[in-house]
Parts: structure tokens; C-alpha cells; sequence
């Protein structure tokens, strides 16, 4: 379990929030506007109405206490580059800040920020290659490059094993699991028995899959 700090109620700090503390970590959030804090404040126990900008807010809260601390700000640019520079003047350990232009994301590291992330964007490229196949049906990036993909098994591949289809060198992919409606089942062996039911989660660059899954 963690301790994390969430600075800024908007819709992506809220599930940031939500979704941390569902994982069992120990989160606090802080916003400005006491009708969020007040509609928040039955589901995050630790939850505070405070203008961040404020240093004497942030030293109240103990910053150097937090594995983490989030600035997920959406009104003012601004806001963002004060709060991220005086969290790391408090001791901050590590702290991730909010982009939506790598302009941003300079001046946020230059603030000292230890990561920026993008997540408006982020969301638009992952969207642009779910979609840009009929038969890819979940992306996480993994690096600049290669990607987890969920795909449709390829009709080629229906009644073949793992090894009879040599994904490795004739697709440049990996097939790491196979998804049976709810079921996920990681692949462990090359003896497992593709049907047509089958989803893989194979890992690779985004063109070897469009290649992999275009005439699927």
C-alpha cells in the first residue's frame, strides 16, 4: 500500500483517485472547490478544501509523508507549475504532473516534476489504433514502440497450436495469454489449441498487428 496525494478534482484526478484507492492504497485529495471536496468527501476519507497554490496548504498536509503526489490540475496552467515546484521544495518523493502539450511538460520538469503524463492524449492514440483494425479490441502501450494488443484470433489460425503458427518469426509478435470470454489464460506452453472463440493478447509494434489482423 502507498500513500498518494491527489491535487485537483476534474474528471481524470477523480478516477486517478478512485481507482488508487480501489487498489488499496492510502489517497488524499485536495481541491480548491469546496462543492467537489463536499460531494467527494464520502468517498475518499482523506479528502481537504485548500488552494494549493498556498504553501502553508501544502506544508499542512505533510508532503514528504506521500510515496506520491499527483498534480492533476485542469484550470490554469499556471497553477500546476507553482504547485509542482513547491511540492519538491516540501520533500515532495516523487512527483507526477499533468500535461496536455510537451511545451507543458518542459516547464513541468524544469519545476521539478519526476513525470509528466499526458493522459488526454494518451487516450487519443490508444482510441485511434483500437479502432484502426475491426478485430484489435484493447491497446496498452508498452513503449514508444510495442504495444499489448488484444486481437481476434486470425481464421488462419483456428485448430493450430501455438508453435504451428511460428508467431515469433512469421508475424514478429508475441502471444502471451488467451482470452476466453471472461476467462484469461496465460500461455505457458506452444500445445494450446486456438478456436474461433479465442481472443490473444499478443505483444508487438503497432504494423506488425495491423499486418497480422488486416485480412482476419
Amino acid at each position: 500500500m502507498k500513500s498518494i496525494l491527489v491535487i485537483g478534482m476534474g474528471r481524470f484526478g477523480y478516477n486517478l483517485a478512485l481507482k488508487l484507492q480501489q487498489l488499496g492504497n492510502d489517497v488524499m485529495i485536495v481541491d480548491k472547490n469546496e462543492t467537489i471536496i463536499t460531494e467527494y468527501a464520502s468517498t475518499f476519507t482523506n479528502a481537504m478544501i485548500g488552494d494549493a497554490t498556498n504553501m502553508g496548504v501544502l506544508r499542512s498536509l505533510g508532503i514528504n509523508n506521500f510515496d506520491i503526489c499527483f498534480v492533476t490540475m485542469g484550470d490554469t496552467f499556471q497553477s500546476s507549475l507553482e504547485i509542482t515546484s513547491q511540492l519538491k521544495d516540501l520533500g515532495a518523493k516523487y512527483v507526477v504532473a499533468k500535461a496536455s502539450r510537451d511545451l507543458q511538460a518542459k516547464f513541468l520538469l524544469k519545476c521539478g516534476a519526476d513525470e509528466v503524463v499526458y493522459p488526454e492524449r494518451d487516450m487519443a492514440e490508444n482510441l485511434a489504433i483500437r479502432f484502426n483494425s475491426n478485430n484489435v479490441f484493447g491497446y496498452v502501450e508498452v513503449s514508444s514502440e510495442f504495444g499489448i494488443f488484444e486481437i481476434a484470433v486470425p481464421q488462419k489460425w483456428i485448430g493450430k497450436t501455438v508453435v504451428e503458427t511460428d508467431a515469433r518469426k512469421n508475424y514478429s509478435i508475441n502471444i502471451i495469454a488467451v482470452k476466453t470470454g471472461d476467462n484469461l489464460t496465460m500461455l505457458t506452453g506452444v500445445d494450446y489449441v486456438f478456436t474461433a472463440d479465442d481472443h490473444l493478447m499478443v505483444i508487438g509494434t503497432p504494423n506488425a498487428v495491423f499486418r497480422l489482423t488486416k485480412n482476419n
